[in-house]
């Protein structure tokens, strides 16, 4: 079984799967559980494979879905993995510009803080008082 990640120098490939299409999400080996587990958290499913000694995990969109679907859970997945700081490629194939764009809106609209209150305008300038004269 090929590790795309790993081959492609990144945290996770997201590409279609062979017959039937499904959308396959490979980690590079060694990858941290934070990034599995966020993944789990994002909709997809996790698949542990033993080959030999070597464990191998990957996730699925979920295989209850139809291909489209999986490909917008998918892409709804990765401005969460980019702002958690995983470097992520996902093949044109499996991207979908509008659910990328949708999602991003979702995160700054979440993450959005109150806009700054201008600061009060200032009052006139006080004038000082006359100097007294003394006679």
């Amino acid at each position: 079984m090929t590790n795309l990640a790993d081959e492609c120098g990144t945290d996770a490939e997201i590409y279609k799967g062979p017959f039937p299409p499904t959308v396959h999400v490979d980690t590079r080996t060694g990858a941290p559980a934070a990034l599995h587990d966020l993944l789990d958290q994002l909709g997809l499913q996790r698949h542990t494979v033993q080959q030999g000694d070597q464990t191998l995990i990957f996730h699925t969109g979920p295989l209850q879905l139809d291909f489209d679907e999986q490909k917008r859970v998918a892409t709804r997945a990765i401005p969460s993995l980019l702002l958690a700081g995983y470097k992520i490629n996902c093949t044109p194939t499996v991207f979908d510009e509008p659910t990328y764009q949708q999602a991003v809106h979702n995160i700054r609209s979440r993450t959005a803080t109150p806009a700054a209150q201008p600061p009060a305008p200032a009052g006139a300038p006080s004038q000082s008082a006359p100097a007294r004269r003394t006679p």
